[in-house]
């Protein structure tokens, strides 16, 4: 049997599984997508795979002419695959979903020659290291980010309801509004009971899979990204990865700003430009969110850098308990990161887009640190609705 032939044959395989009804938010923009290769990154266990497959089926075609592949099945350790695409498209092949591009090491010049000599569209997931690897692929593909679950998807996963999602300046202007119109569209109406839970577990779809196993779940996804997939997409030598460990324990058990990086890289056990190199890698794999101080736009400015987790789920697998106030940050930064740009200020906590300063607290938090700074608002943890400037934190899961 010829490697097409294996291919197909495993295919007809992942057609007998059942994928979830559920579709992410991305799925509408990528099924409609009329690029020829449209490429979805992000970090391991977002749901890519179950994204593609969920595209690939409803996409307009006979059976005979789709065809799904992971690249770390070994049958393509050594195959060219532009040549593969190249045989399929031959034997009357329209669509190809192509999944862990990232394990065929030259990937990015196979894939701009399918784009370049074949007549056959193509989906491709890859490492969130991907995107940020080659500056032509933001401009000659289609891509696309898929983050951890959001607030919102959570509720509508674990509900089984429709919930909208609303951008910020919404959200600032008309807070307490939406924020009744989505406790009253609750079948029981505790919001702050599922945020509690929210922010324990199910940033990754597969804590509906198996709850009892996901923390675990979680430990095994960070092993493979440190271990497998920054090894396949940095060139970080494997004799290092335990410091990246290293790196991901301290932040975890320490407030953002205690973090020192001149001692952070004496833990570690490496240099000062290393450790930015590291922590880099960190970043581009969804470990952590590496966020600078707004005055760092300036050269000649020396600030601190604040370091967090990638998600407030991370913890539990990392480090057990965390600091409250830190997880509070950390939701907030997880839910807006991919459509703001946030950086820390000495007033406050973040500004958003150099436009809005945010205070990040308990829901007795005041005004005090940002009392007469324009557009600045207080987010308040353990409270449902908010008044006038006073924003609830669970409300921010709702951007996406």
């Amino acid at each position: 049997m010829n490697l097409l032939e294996t291919a197909k044959r495993l295919y007809r395989l992942k057609l007998n599984q059942t994928l979830p009804e559920y579709k992410r938010f991305l799925y509408q923009d990528i099924v409609s997508s009329k690029a020829k290769i449209t490429g979805l990154y992000g970090s391991r266990g977002v749901g890519k795979t179950t994204l593609l497959l969920q595209v690939l089926q409803n996409l307009n075609y006979k059976e005979k002419e789709k065809l799904y592949i992971t690249c770390d099945h070994p049958m393509f350790y050594k195959v060219s695959l532009f040549d593969f695409v190249d045989e399929f498209a031959k034997y009357g092949g329209e669509v190809i979903v192509i999944d862990e591009i990232h394990k065929i090491k030259d990937f990015q010049t196979q894939i701009k020659l399918i784009y370049d000599f074949l007549d056959i569209k193509v989906f491709f997931s890859g490492s969130s290291a991907v995107e940020l690897t080659n500056a032509d692929f933001s401009r000659r593909y289609s891509m696309y980010h898929l983050p951890i679950l959001s607030f919102r998807e959570y509720l509508e996963i674990s509900l089984n309801i429709t919930l909208k999602s609303y951008n910020l300046e919404n959200i600032l202007n008309n807070h307490a509004t939406i924020s009744n119109e989505i406790i009253n569209s609750l079948p029981n109406k505790k919001i702050l009971k599922f945020f509690v839970e929210f922010m324990s577990a199910g940033v990754y779809p597969y804590y509906f899979e198996d709850e009892k196993k996901y923390i675990d779940r979680i430990s095994e996804n960070i092993n493979t990204i440190l271990y497998t997939d920054l090894l396949n997409v940095t060139n970080i030598d494997a004799s290092k990865i335990e410091a990246l460990k290293k790196l991901l324990l301290t932040i975890c058990v320490s407030a953002p700003l205690e973090i020192s990086l001149e001692k952070l890289a004496q833990t570690a056990g490496i240099t000062k430009p290393t450790l930015y190199k590291y922590l880099n890698y960190l970043s581009r794999a969804e470990l952590i969110h590496h966020i600078l101080n707004e005055a760092k736009r300036f050269k000649n400015i020396k600030k601190q850098d604040k370091l967090y987790l990638n998600n407030t789920n991370l913890f539990s697998a990392l480090c057990i308990d965390g600091n409250i106030g830190t997880k509070r940050e950390t939701f907030f930064v997880s839910m807006l990161y991919k459509k703001y740009n946030i950086n820390y200020v000495d007033y406050g906590d973040f500004l958003v887009d150099e436009k809005y300063i945010f205070e990040i607290g308990g829901k007795n938090k005041s005004f005090k640190q940002i009392k007469n700074i324009e557009n600045s608002f207080v987010v308040a943890d353990d409270i449902e609705i908010g008044f006038q400037n006073k924003i609830p934190l669970w409300l921010f899961g709702f951007l996406y």
